[in-house]
C-alpha cells in the first residue's frame, strides 16, 4: 500500500551522496567540510562540488546533496591551494614589509610562482628567510579566512588607501555592484576565486631566491604532500622578465591598464606596437640562426598545445626568406612508426605523443643525409591506414637549413649525438606577462586554453565541453615531453599578445555559455567566463592578417604558406 504523503517539518539532519556510494550525515546546516573532516583521502580536501557547482569547504549543507571532495591532487583543488598561499604570502609580507609592494607575476614549471618586490630594494636572503618563518607561524595559528561581500564603492575606496591603484583600475570595469573579499587579521585582498577556509591548510611551501626576486614554491598535483626538486630556469626567467620590462615601457602593466586603452581609443596602439614586439623578436632569432647557419643546419621548434608554434615557424620561414635564406620545413608527424608499432598508453591507446612513436632512426638517418647533401626519399604518414607511405623526394641546396617543428624538437633523444651540435633550438609558448593586478596572475595554460576553445569550434567544429574534457589529456603530455626540456632552448619566443584575450573574449563567452551545467566540463567553463569578465573587447579586425592570434580567430594569411621558391632537385 502506498504511504500516505504528508507535510512534515524539515528534519534537524541532512545527507549528502559521495561519488563512490557512501553516504554521510549529519547536522542541517553544517559545513560541507565538516561533514567531510570524518573520511580520510589520499590528499587534502581543499573544496567540494555541490550539487554541480564548485564551493568552498564553508559552504553550508542545508539539503540532501550530491558531493564530490575536492582534492590538492584535482586542478581545482591545486588552485585553491595556490590562490591561498599568496594570499598568506602577500599577508606575511605586508607584516614584515609594510612599504613594499609585493607582486606575483609567472608560474614556473617545478612548482612555483616567481615573485617581484617594488618600491624597495630586492629581498635579502635573511629577509626571505623572515617572510618564510612568519608565514610558518600563520599556518601554525590556523587563522580564518573570512570571505565577505561588500558595496563595490566601498572597496574601490579601501585599495585607494592602500595605494594599490592597479586594483582600483581593475574594479573600476566591474559590472557587479558587490565584490568578494577575504580577510586575514586587519588586512584584505580580492582574489580572483575561491580559498581554502583557514590558514592551518597551507602546511606544503617554501620561498627560495631567485634572480631579482624570489619563488613561492608549492606541491605539485602528482604528489601534493611534498615538494619536488627546483631547477634552475634562467631562460624563462630571462623571457617573462623581458616581456614585463616591455609592458611596462607599452605602459599596459595589467588589465585596468589595458581596458584604459581600449576604453581611451587606443587599441590600435597597442596592436601595433604588441605585433612590432613580435617582429622584431622574430627579426632577431631569424638573424641568430643566419650568423651561425655554417654549424646550424636544423631549427627545431618545440612548445606546448596553442602556442602559436605553426604562426610561428612560418612567421620565421619569411624572416629568413628576408634575409636570403630558404629553409625546408620537415614535417616530423611524418615519421611516425606504423600504427601497430605504436607504444600504447596508460589507456591502453596507441601513445602518439611518445617519442617512442616515432621512427628516430629514420629521422636521423635521413637528417644526416639531408645535410651531406644526398637526395632523400621522404616518408608521408597516412592518418587514415596507420601506415607510412612514401613522400617526395629531396635534395637541400647547399646552406639550406632544415625547420622541424613538433612537440619533441627539445628532447635530447630527438637527435643522434653527431647532429646534436647541428641544432639552433626554439621554445614558444604564450608566456603571459599581463596581469589582473599584482596579486590576481593570469594564467599561461588559461591563455592557451581560451586559445585553443576558439579555434577547435572553428576549425574541428568542436564544442567547448569536448576541448576542456580533453584538455588534462593535453596537459599531462605537455609536463612529461616539453616543458622538463624548455631550457634546453637557444632561444625563447613569447608568443603572448598583451590584447589577444580581449580579442578572443567575444569568440569565447558564447562557446564557454554552451556547456551545459552538471557536467565536470561546466566548472571549468564558468571559471573561464568569470575571468574574462574582466576584460573589454577589442575590434578584431584591427588584428593583422599574419598575427598569431589569427591562427586561432581564423583570418591568417600565413594558413597555407608555403614557400614559392623551387628546391632543387624536386621529383
Amino acid at each position: 500500500m502506498d504511504e500516505k504523503i504528508n507535510l512534515v517539518p524539515p528534519r534537524s539532519s541532512v545527507e549528502i551522496n559521495l561519488p563512490d556510494g557512501r553516504v554521510l550525515s549529519g547536522p542541517r546546516g553544517a559545513k560541507v567540510g565538516e561533514f567531510l573532516s570524518a573520511l580520510e583521502f589520499d590528499a587534502q580536501v581543499i573544496a567540494a562540488v555541490i550539487n554541480g557547482d564548485l564551493r568552498e569547504l564553508t559552504y553550508p549543507i542545508r539539503i540532501e546533496s550530491r558531493v564530490m571532495p575536492v582534492t590538492m591532487s584535482d586542478p581545482d583543488g591545486a588552485r585553491i591551494y595556490r590562490r591561498s598561499l599568496t594570499f598568506l604570502l602577500e599577508m606575511a609580507f605586508s607584516d614584515l614589509f609594510p612599504d613594499g609592494a609585493l607582486f606575483v607575476d609567472h608560474a614556473v614549471a617545478s612548482g612555483g610562482f616567481y615573485c617581484q618586490v617594488k618600491d624597495r630594494k630586492p629581498l635579502s636572503e635573511s629577509e626571505i628567510e623572515a617572510v618564510r618563518v612568519h608565514m610558518q607561524e600563520l599556518v601554525k595559528s590556523d587563522l580564518p579566512f573570512e570571505r565577505m561581500e561588500i558595496p563595490l564603492k566601498e572597496a574601490i575606496q579601501y585599495f585607494h588607501s592602500r595605494g594599490y591603484e592597479d586594483k582600483v583600475r581593475l574594479l573600476s570595469y566591474r559590472r557587479k555592484s558587490y565584490l568578494t573579499l577575504y580577510r586575514l587579521g586587519e588586512r584584505m585582498d580580492y582574489h580572483h576565486g575561491y580559498m581554502v577556509p583557514s590558514t592551518g591548510y597551507l602546511k606544503w611551501f617554501d620561498l627560495v631566491s631567485a634572480e631579482g626576486g624570489f619563488t613561492l614554491r608549492y606541491p605539485r598535483r602528482h604528489k601534493p604532500n611534498e615538494l619536488m626538486p627546483m631547477p634552475e630556469y634562467p631562460k624563462l626567467l630571462g623571457t617573462f622578465l623581458q616581456y614585463g620590462d616591455w609592458l611596462v615601457k607599452l605602459g599596459i602593466e595589467n588589465v585596468g591598464s589595458l581596458n584604459n586603452a581600449i576604453r581611451g581609443s587606443h587599441s590600435d596602439q597597442v596592436v601595433l606596437v604588441s605585433e612590432a614586439f613580435h617582429e622584431n623578436s622574430l627579426a632577431r632569432i631569424a638573424s641568430q640562426i643566419v650568423d651561425q647557419l655554417d654549424r646550424s643546419h636544423i631549427i627545431l621548434i618545440a612548445g606546448p598545445s596553442s602556442a602559436g608554434k605553426t604562426t610561428t615557424s612560418r612567421r620565421l620561414t619569411v624572416q629568413l626568406l628576408a634575409l636570403g635564406v630558404s629553409p625546408f620545413p620537415l614535417e616530423l608527424d611524418n615519421y611516425f612508426l606504423d600504427r601497430e608499432k605504436t607504444p600504447l598508453g596508460e589507456d591502453g591507446k596507441p601513445d602518439f605523443e611518445a617519442i617512442e612513436a616515432l621512427d628516430l632512426s629514420l629521422l636521423a638517418d635521413h637528417l644526416q643525409r639531408l645535410i651531406a647533401g644526398e637526395e632523400v626519399q621522404l616518408p608521408r604518414y597516412n592518418f587514415k591506414t596507420g601506415l607510412r607511405e612514401d613522400g617526395e623526394l629531396i635534395r637541400l641546396k647547399n646552406g639550406q637549413p632544415i625547420i622541424l617543428e613538433g612537440i619533441h624538437g627539445l628532447d635530447p633523444r630527438i637527435l643522434p649525438p653527431s647532429l646534436s651540435g647541428e641544432a639552433f633550438r626554439i621554445y614558444v609558448s604564450a608566456l603571459t606577462q599581463l596581469n589582473l593586478d599584482r596579486h590576481n596572475r593570469v594564467s599561461t595554460t588559461d591563455t592557451r586554453l581560451i586559445r585553443r576553445i576558439v579555434r577547435d569550434a572553428r576549425e574541428r567544429g568542436y564544442t567547448a565541453a569536448q576541448t576542456i574534457g580533453r584538455w588534462e589529456s593535453v596537459r599531462r603530455g605537455e609536463k612529461r615531453h616539453i616543458f622538463p626540456f624548455q631550457e634546453n632552448a637557444n632561444v625563447m619566443f613569447n608568443s603572448a599578445l598583451a590584447y589577444e584575450l580581449a580579442a578572443l573574449k567575444p569568440f569565447a563567452e558564447p562557446l564557454l555559455r554552451q556547456v551545459p551545467h552538471g557536467t565536470p566540463e561546466y566548472i571549468e567553463a564558468k571559471r573561464l567566463l568569470a575571468f574574462l569578465e574582466w576584460f573589454l573587447p577589442i575590434d578584431i579586425s584591427l588584428v593583422p592578417q599574419t598575427s598569431i592570434v589569427r591562427e586561432f580567430l581564423g583570418g591568417s594569411i600565413l594558413q597555407n604558406f608555403t614557400i614559392w621558391k623551387e628546391q632543387e632537385p624536386l621529383v
